[in-house]
């Protein structure tokens, strides 16, 4: 490439530091590749007075960016993952999954409390997702959940000034600043299922842009592709939404080709938790066969649910 290529990112303290290293990785890859970064605000970071729901879910991040490249004013984007819709744009494609990081949510206290199980009754626990705080109330009804939007820091400073008794983050985002000092405990995926692609970092271009999509391949991971294919399938089986509350997690499970896939379908108030698990070697099959197990369970009666109390 002779034109410095360059990389469409939120502003966002978390999102900069992903472009960053994304940057850093490629001039590892591709010596002497120029490279710039084209900051861009979305309706996701402007609108912070409302939930991810009532918005119209965590597709709103990415818009902007996603016009960015389709305008060429800028060739690629780096995003969360758990941020991407099931469904890209025409003419966009993922071209690279960079090896995943830590998927887990992590419950952040600055007390001595360690564990969500040791927190008071009727605390008040800080959660931004639907998934996260429907999962919560599965584990605790008596805990008061209040929808917490804003960056790392800013959830951060929620906590600290007491506006919460605790809250529950994504590991991946305060492991990448480096603000892990108030994290007391790392949910297991059978605990809290994570979002779909949670922890992995996905960088998007044009379909048809072959040279930008060469040099991105040196950064994709095949076992994080995999995993967050098949849990992106199972999420659009299911409805492909952001704004629901769906779980879903991949991994290997034990030899060098086989996975396991476990996803959770959850009521609004937590009392219905769906959870079904499949094993095998084809990310497509998988994905979908975990939707239908959650499906044939009944699962989009508790999705009407949420659809109707948006």
């Amino acid at each position: 490439m002779t034109a410095p290529l360059r990389i469409a990112t939120r502003k966002s303290q978390l999102a900069l530091w992903q472009a960053e290293h994304v940057a850093s990785l490629l001039r590892a890859a591709h010596p002497g590749l120029e490279i710039e970064l084209v900051p861009l605000l979305t309706q996701g970071d402007r609108i912070q007075d409302r939930t991810l729901a009532a918005i119209g879910g965590k597709g709103l991040f990415i818009k902007e960016l996603e016009v960015a490249i389709e305008e060429l004013r800028a060739d690629i984007a780096v995003h969360s993952m758990k941020d991407v819709p099931a469904d890209l744009p025409n003419g966009l494609i993922i071209a690279a999954v960079l090896k995943r990081a830590d998927p887990r949510d992590a419950l952040v206290t600055t007390s001595g409390i360690a564990r969500l199980e040791d927190l008071p009754r009727n605390a008040v626990v800080g959660a931004s997702s639907l998934r996260r705080q429907a999962q919560i109330r599965a584990l605790r009804a008596d805990l008061r959940i209040e929808s917490m939007r804003g960056n790392v820091d800013t959830r951060l400073r929620k906590l600290d000034e007491g506006q919460v008794e605790a809250a529950v983050l994504a590991a991946a985002g305060l492991d990448r600043l480096e603000r892990t000092e108030w994290v007391r405990e790392r949910f297991s995926e059978d605990v809290l299922c994570p979002a779909p692609g949670q922890g992995a970092l996905a960088i998007e271009c044009r379909a048809g842009d072959d040279s930008t999509c060469a040099v991105l391949a040196t950064l994709d991971h095949v076992e994080s592709r995999f995993a967050v294919t098949a849990e992106r399938v199972a999420l659009a089986a299911l409805g492909g939404g952001c704004q629901v509350p769906i779980g879903a997690y991949c991994r290997r499970d034990g030899d060098a080709y086989r996975y396991r896939i476990r996803g959770c379908v959850s009521s609004p108030d937590g009392a219905t938790v769906l959870r079904a698990e499949e094993r095998g070697t084809d990310a497509q099959a998988m994905g979908a066969a975990l939707a239908d197990g959650l499906l044939r369970q009944g699962a989009l009666q508790l999705l009407a649910q949420q659809g109707a109390g948006l």
